[in-house]
């Protein structure tokens, strides 16, 4: 779990520092961390997704709310609808509601970014798309 501070003259002023033990695997494929994710924030969630070498995402989309990626470190190979592209650190991906999507881990070091989503993720928004694209093939 997060710890949040806030600072008594600015309400609504909040700082988290993440655990990061907190880190769970999730049955997309990748290791999620909640960085912040609160009923009390409901326009936007940030996670930070670690995906495994060699891993992938399953074949996903979110209803209603618009995702970002951004590569902090590897290398991926990120399919958006019907357009594949390679990611790597600084780039971002904006991700509308309902478009199906998916990422690979392509390079020799664990593949991490955050993901933000809005508004916030929530577990009802996510629907997976039955398979993996190796899957598919």
């Amino acid at each position: 779990m997060t710890q949040q501070k806030s600072d008594e003259d600015h309400p609504g002023a909040t700082v988290i520092h993440p655990n990061t033990a907190a880190e769970y695997y999730f049955e997309e494929g990748c290791f999620i961390l909640e960085l912040s994710n609160s009923e009390s924030d409901p326009s936007v969630s940030i996670a930070r997704a670690r995906v495994p070498v060699g891993g992938e995402t399953r074949r996903h989309r979110l209803t209603a709310t618009t995702e970002r990626y951004v590569i902090l470190e590897g290398h991926g190979e990120l399919q958006v609808g019907d357009t594949r592209e390679r990611v790597g650190p600084g780039d971002v991906t904006i991700i509308p509601p309902q478009c199906p999507q998916q990422i690979r881990n392509v390079g020799c070091k664990d593949l991490i970014f955050l993901a933000i989503c809005s508004p916030r993720f929530t577990s009802a928004c996510y629907v997976d798309l039955g398979s993996t694209e190796s899957d598919a093939l």
